[in-house]
Protein backbone atom coordinates (compact mmCIF):
# COMPACT_ATOMS: atom_id res chain seq x y z
CA UNK A 1 0.00 0.00 0.00
CA UNK A 2 1.28 3.29 -1.05
CA UNK A 3 1.59 6.08 1.34
CA UNK A 4 -0.63 8.90 1.46
CA UNK A 5 1.76 11.37 2.80
CA UNK A 6 2.35 14.86 0.41
CA UNK A 7 4.61 13.29 -2.56
CA UNK A 8 7.84 15.44 -3.00
CA UNK A 9 6.99 17.83 -5.75
CA UNK A 10 10.61 18.14 -7.07
CA UNK A 11 12.71 16.62 -10.07
CA UNK A 12 16.25 14.91 -10.01
CA UNK A 13 16.46 18.91 -11.26
CA UNK A 14 15.01 20.08 -8.35
CA UNK A 15 12.93 22.01 -10.77
CA UNK A 16 8.79 21.73 -10.19
CA UNK A 17 7.15 18.72 -10.76
CA UNK A 18 4.28 19.07 -13.24
CA UNK A 19 1.67 16.81 -14.76
CA UNK A 20 0.57 17.01 -18.68
CA UNK A 21 -2.58 15.37 -18.51
CA UNK A 22 -5.07 14.03 -20.75
CA UNK A 23 -7.61 11.56 -21.89
CA UNK A 24 -10.09 9.76 -23.61
CA UNK A 25 -13.31 9.67 -23.40
CA UNK A 26 -13.63 5.95 -21.37
CA UNK A 27 -10.75 7.89 -19.20
CA UNK A 28 -12.18 11.06 -18.30
CA UNK A 29 -13.79 10.44 -15.71
CA UNK A 30 -10.33 9.14 -13.16
CA UNK A 31 -8.03 11.55 -15.48
CA UNK A 32 -10.26 14.66 -13.64
CA UNK A 33 -10.49 12.74 -10.24
CA UNK A 34 -6.11 12.30 -10.35
CA UNK A 35 -5.83 16.08 -11.38
CA UNK A 36 -7.99 17.44 -8.74
CA UNK A 37 -5.46 15.14 -6.19
CA UNK A 38 -2.60 16.42 -8.00
CA UNK A 39 -3.82 19.77 -7.34
CA UNK A 40 -4.73 19.27 -3.58
CA UNK A 41 -0.85 18.43 -3.30
CA UNK A 42 0.07 22.10 -5.01
CA UNK A 43 1.71 20.10 -8.57
CA UNK A 44 1.14 22.08 -11.61
CA UNK A 45 -1.13 20.46 -13.83
CA UNK A 46 -1.10 21.24 -18.07
CA UNK A 47 -4.68 19.59 -18.76
CA UNK A 48 -4.73 18.81 -22.72
CA UNK A 49 -8.27 17.22 -22.15
CA UNK A 50 -9.86 14.65 -23.78
CA UNK A 51 -9.24 13.70 -27.76
CA UNK A 52 -8.80 10.40 -29.05
CA UNK A 53 -6.90 7.80 -27.23
CA UNK A 54 -4.51 7.56 -30.43
CA UNK A 55 -4.49 11.43 -30.32
CA UNK A 56 -4.20 11.86 -26.77
CA UNK A 57 -1.01 9.48 -26.32
CA UNK A 58 0.94 11.26 -28.91
CA UNK A 59 0.42 14.32 -27.77
CA UNK A 60 1.16 14.08 -24.40
CA UNK A 61 3.72 11.89 -25.29
CA UNK A 62 5.31 15.19 -27.07
CA UNK A 63 4.92 17.26 -24.48
CA UNK A 64 6.55 15.40 -21.85
CA UNK A 65 9.59 14.46 -24.16
CA UNK A 66 10.29 17.42 -24.79
CA UNK A 67 10.19 18.73 -20.79
CA UNK A 68 12.98 16.67 -20.27
CA UNK A 69 13.09 16.00 -16.46
CA UNK A 70 10.84 18.67 -15.71
CA UNK A 71 7.32 17.43 -16.06
CA UNK A 72 5.81 14.17 -16.23
CA UNK A 73 2.74 12.84 -18.26
CA UNK A 74 -0.65 11.03 -16.78
CA UNK A 75 -2.55 9.61 -19.42
CA UNK A 76 -6.20 7.82 -18.78
CA UNK A 77 -8.51 5.51 -21.58
CA UNK A 78 -10.51 2.62 -20.81
CA UNK A 79 -7.45 -0.44 -20.13
CA UNK A 80 -5.19 2.69 -19.74
CA UNK A 81 -2.80 0.48 -22.91
CA UNK A 82 -4.32 2.46 -26.01
CA UNK A 83 -2.85 5.79 -24.58
CA UNK A 84 0.88 3.69 -23.20
CA UNK A 85 1.20 2.65 -27.05
CA UNK A 86 0.94 5.66 -28.42
CA UNK A 87 2.83 7.94 -26.17
CA UNK A 88 5.66 5.29 -26.53
CA UNK A 89 5.96 5.85 -29.84
CA UNK A 90 8.02 8.79 -28.97
CA UNK A 91 11.19 8.87 -28.17
CA UNK A 92 12.45 9.88 -24.66
CA UNK A 93 8.79 8.73 -23.52
CA UNK A 94 8.91 5.71 -20.65
CA UNK A 95 4.97 5.27 -20.55
CA UNK A 96 3.61 2.33 -18.16
CA UNK A 97 0.17 0.66 -17.82
CA UNK A 98 -0.41 0.20 -13.96
CA UNK A 99 -3.23 -1.35 -12.00
CA UNK A 100 -1.96 -0.80 -8.76
CA UNK A 101 -0.01 0.82 -6.55
CA UNK A 102 2.96 -2.23 -7.04
CA UNK A 103 2.56 -1.53 -10.46
CA UNK A 104 3.78 1.97 -10.29
CA UNK A 105 6.08 1.54 -7.92
CA UNK A 106 8.10 -1.50 -10.62
CA UNK A 107 7.22 0.93 -13.40
CA UNK A 108 9.46 3.64 -11.82
CA UNK A 109 12.20 1.84 -10.24
CA UNK A 110 13.06 -0.79 -13.55
CA UNK A 111 12.19 1.52 -15.94
CA UNK A 112 12.14 5.04 -14.73
CA UNK A 113 8.75 5.80 -16.20
CA UNK A 114 7.98 9.50 -16.61
CA UNK A 115 4.60 8.85 -18.05
CA UNK A 116 1.27 7.23 -15.91
CA UNK A 117 -0.98 5.49 -17.85
CA UNK A 118 -4.52 4.33 -15.69
CA UNK A 119 -7.93 1.96 -16.91
CA UNK A 120 -11.03 4.15 -16.35
CA UNK A 121 -12.90 1.44 -16.57
CA UNK A 122 -10.87 -1.01 -14.00
CA UNK A 123 -9.20 1.56 -12.08
CA UNK A 124 -11.26 3.01 -8.76
CA UNK A 125 -10.81 6.55 -7.76
CA UNK A 126 -9.02 5.19 -4.61
CA UNK A 127 -6.67 2.71 -6.46
CA UNK A 128 -5.96 5.53 -8.65
CA UNK A 129 -4.79 8.24 -6.01
CA UNK A 130 -2.46 5.51 -4.63
CA UNK A 131 -1.07 4.38 -8.01
CA UNK A 132 -0.61 7.95 -8.62
CA UNK A 133 1.33 8.80 -4.75
CA UNK A 134 3.15 5.83 -5.62
CA UNK A 135 4.04 6.72 -8.89
CA UNK A 136 5.18 10.35 -7.92
CA UNK A 137 7.36 9.34 -4.92
CA UNK A 138 8.92 6.04 -6.01
CA UNK A 139 12.61 6.68 -7.57
CA UNK A 140 14.17 5.12 -9.97
CA UNK A 141 16.63 1.80 -8.88
CA UNK A 142 14.66 1.78 -5.28
CA UNK A 143 13.45 -1.22 -3.79
CA UNK A 144 10.33 -2.56 -4.96
CA UNK A 145 7.81 -5.38 -5.39
CA UNK A 146 9.97 -6.84 -8.17
CA UNK A 147 12.90 -7.31 -5.99
CA UNK A 148 10.96 -8.41 -3.14
CA UNK A 149 11.53 -4.89 -1.69
CA UNK A 150 15.15 -5.71 -1.12
CA UNK A 151 18.52 -3.23 -2.61
CA UNK A 152 19.17 -4.31 -5.93
CA UNK A 153 22.17 -6.23 -6.11
CA UNK A 154 25.21 -4.51 -7.79
CA UNK A 155 24.57 -6.53 -11.18
CA UNK A 156 21.13 -5.42 -11.52
CA UNK A 157 22.29 -1.57 -10.30
CA UNK A 158 24.96 -1.71 -13.16
CA UNK A 159 22.37 -2.67 -16.00
CA UNK A 160 20.07 0.05 -14.12
CA UNK A 161 22.80 2.27 -14.80
CA UNK A 162 23.20 1.47 -18.13
CA UNK A 163 19.95 0.97 -19.53
CA UNK A 164 18.79 4.76 -19.21
CA UNK A 165 21.32 6.11 -21.74
CA UNK A 166 20.75 3.11 -24.10
CA UNK A 167 16.86 4.30 -23.62
CA UNK A 168 17.52 8.00 -24.66
CA UNK A 169 18.76 6.70 -28.18
CA UNK A 170 15.92 4.93 -28.87
CA UNK A 171 14.60 6.35 -32.29
CA UNK A 172 17.25 8.81 -32.73
CA UNK A 173 19.65 7.92 -36.07
CA UNK A 174 22.23 5.82 -35.71
CA UNK A 175 24.08 7.76 -38.38
CA UNK A 176 23.61 11.31 -37.96
CA UNK A 177 22.92 13.28 -34.43
CA UNK A 178 19.25 14.90 -34.34
CA UNK A 179 21.59 18.33 -33.86
CA UNK A 180 23.31 17.91 -37.17
CA UNK A 181 21.23 19.59 -39.87
CA UNK A 182 21.02 18.57 -43.39
CA UNK A 183 23.68 20.99 -44.21
CA UNK A 184 26.04 19.85 -41.83
CA UNK A 185 26.00 16.30 -43.11
CA UNK A 186 27.99 15.16 -45.95
CA UNK A 187 24.91 12.52 -46.84
CA UNK A 188 21.88 14.34 -48.83
CA UNK A 189 19.80 15.44 -45.93
CA UNK A 190 15.65 14.28 -45.91
CA UNK A 191 12.88 16.72 -44.62
CA UNK A 192 10.98 15.84 -41.38
CA UNK A 193 7.92 15.07 -44.03
CA UNK A 194 10.04 12.69 -46.14
CA UNK A 195 11.33 11.37 -43.08
CA UNK A 196 7.86 10.37 -41.83
CA UNK A 197 6.65 9.43 -44.87
CA UNK A 198 9.46 7.67 -46.30
CA UNK A 199 7.85 3.86 -45.55
CA UNK A 200 4.57 4.79 -46.89
CA UNK A 201 3.72 3.95 -50.39
CA UNK A 202 1.88 6.24 -52.98
CA UNK A 203 -1.83 5.30 -53.53
CA UNK A 204 -4.32 6.16 -56.59
CA UNK A 205 -6.33 8.42 -55.38
CA UNK A 206 -9.38 6.32 -57.46
CA UNK A 207 -11.77 9.41 -57.61
CA UNK A 208 -9.30 12.02 -59.01
CA UNK A 209 -7.88 10.71 -61.93
CA UNK A 210 -4.10 11.54 -62.24
CA UNK A 211 -3.93 12.24 -58.39
CA UNK A 212 -1.64 9.61 -56.03
CA UNK A 213 -1.62 10.11 -52.65
CA UNK A 214 0.59 8.82 -49.21
CA UNK A 215 -1.04 8.70 -45.83
CA UNK A 216 1.70 10.02 -43.38
CA UNK A 217 -0.34 10.35 -40.43
CA UNK A 218 -3.97 9.73 -39.69
CA UNK A 219 -6.97 11.37 -37.98
CA UNK A 220 -5.84 14.37 -37.86
CA UNK A 221 -4.64 13.44 -41.53
CA UNK A 222 -1.68 14.93 -43.15
CA UNK A 223 -0.26 13.26 -46.34
CA UNK A 224 2.02 14.44 -49.68
CA UNK A 225 -0.25 14.02 -52.51
CA UNK A 226 1.05 14.06 -56.59
CA UNK A 227 -0.81 15.03 -59.72
CA UNK A 228 0.14 14.76 -63.00
CA UNK A 229 0.30 17.78 -65.20
CA UNK A 230 -3.02 18.79 -66.68
CA UNK A 231 -4.98 16.97 -64.06
CA UNK A 232 -8.57 18.23 -62.75
CA UNK A 233 -10.04 18.11 -59.56
CA UNK A 234 -13.74 18.59 -60.03
CA UNK A 235 -15.22 20.94 -57.61
CA UNK A 236 -15.85 19.22 -54.13
CA UNK A 237 -15.95 19.25 -50.46
CA UNK A 238 -14.21 18.12 -47.36
CA UNK A 239 -16.19 17.80 -43.59
CA UNK A 240 -13.15 19.23 -42.06
CA UNK A 241 -10.60 22.14 -42.99
CA UNK A 242 -6.88 21.26 -44.50
CA UNK A 243 -3.94 23.53 -44.65
CA UNK A 244 -2.06 22.81 -47.96
CA UNK A 245 1.48 23.69 -48.89
CA UNK A 246 2.98 23.18 -52.68
CA UNK A 247 6.28 21.66 -52.54
CA UNK A 248 6.70 21.71 -56.21
CA UNK A 249 5.24 22.53 -59.35
CA UNK A 250 1.48 24.60 -60.36
CA UNK A 251 -1.77 24.67 -59.47
CA UNK A 252 -5.09 26.85 -59.30
CA UNK A 253 -7.38 26.90 -56.94
CA UNK A 254 -11.47 27.84 -57.72
CA UNK A 255 -13.20 28.58 -54.06
CA UNK A 256 -16.83 28.34 -55.49
CA UNK A 257 -17.85 29.10 -52.17
CA UNK A 258 -16.13 32.29 -51.65
CA UNK A 259 -15.80 33.05 -55.71
CA UNK A 260 -12.73 33.50 -55.26
CA UNK A 261 -9.23 32.20 -57.32
CA UNK A 262 -5.44 30.99 -55.65
CA UNK A 263 -2.61 30.54 -58.10
CA UNK A 264 0.06 28.45 -56.53
CA UNK A 265 3.51 27.29 -57.32
CA UNK A 266 6.80 26.14 -55.15
CA UNK A 267 6.16 27.09 -51.84
CA UNK A 268 2.94 28.60 -51.61
CA UNK A 269 0.35 28.00 -48.73
CA UNK A 270 -3.65 27.94 -48.54
CA UNK A 271 -6.36 26.85 -46.06
CA UNK A 272 -9.79 25.88 -47.09
CA UNK A 273 -12.35 25.86 -44.64
CA UNK A 274 -14.72 22.73 -43.68
CA UNK A 275 -17.73 22.69 -46.71
CA UNK A 276 -15.84 25.05 -48.78
CA UNK A 277 -16.91 23.87 -52.46
CA UNK A 278 -13.51 24.03 -54.82
CA UNK A 279 -12.17 22.93 -57.68
CA UNK A 280 -8.73 22.10 -59.00
CA UNK A 281 -6.33 22.14 -62.04
CA UNK A 282 -3.15 21.25 -61.97
CA UNK A 283 -0.69 23.07 -64.81
CA UNK A 284 2.81 21.02 -63.99
CA UNK A 285 3.76 17.97 -62.23
CA UNK A 286 2.56 18.94 -58.68
CA UNK A 287 3.66 17.85 -55.80
CA UNK A 288 2.11 19.26 -52.36
CA UNK A 289 1.64 18.16 -48.41
CA UNK A 290 -2.31 18.38 -47.26
CA UNK A 291 -3.24 18.40 -43.45
CA UNK A 292 -6.50 17.78 -42.95
CA UNK A 293 -8.43 18.87 -39.09
CA UNK A 294 -10.01 15.04 -38.96
CA UNK A 295 -10.09 11.69 -40.75
CA UNK A 296 -9.88 11.88 -44.55
CA UNK A 297 -13.31 12.08 -46.32
CA UNK A 298 -14.06 13.80 -49.85
CA UNK A 299 -17.52 15.00 -51.16
CA UNK A 300 -18.16 15.12 -55.26
CA UNK A 301 -20.28 18.08 -56.41
CA UNK A 302 -19.84 17.63 -60.21
CA UNK A 303 -18.79 14.92 -62.36
CA UNK A 304 -15.20 15.46 -64.27
CA UNK A 305 -16.32 16.12 -67.60
CA UNK A 306 -18.15 18.91 -66.46
CA UNK A 307 -15.47 20.69 -64.20
CA UNK A 308 -13.23 20.24 -67.07
CA UNK A 309 -15.91 21.76 -69.84
CA UNK A 310 -15.84 24.45 -66.84
CA UNK A 311 -11.98 25.44 -66.57
CA UNK A 312 -11.90 25.40 -70.56
CA UNK A 313 -13.87 28.36 -70.39
CA UNK A 314 -12.06 30.16 -67.86
CA UNK A 315 -9.04 29.14 -69.49
CA UNK A 316 -10.64 31.33 -72.62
Amino acid sequence: MADHHNPTTTTSTNQPLKFITGADSNGCSIKDTLISHLRSLNIEVEDLGVDSYYSIGEKIGRKVAASGYTARGLVACGTGVGVQIFANKIPGVYAATCLTADDAKNARSINNANVLAVSGMSTSPETAVEIINTFINAPFKSPCPASGDKEWDPQVEDFLDKSIPEMAKIGQSQSTPLSVSAKDNDEEGECAICCVAKCREFVPVEIMPGGMMKIVRESPTSAIIRFKAGSVEPAHHHSFGHDLMVIKGKKTVWNLSKKERYDLSDGDYLFTPAGDIHRVKYFEDTEFFLKWDGPWDIVLDEDLESAKAVIAKEDC
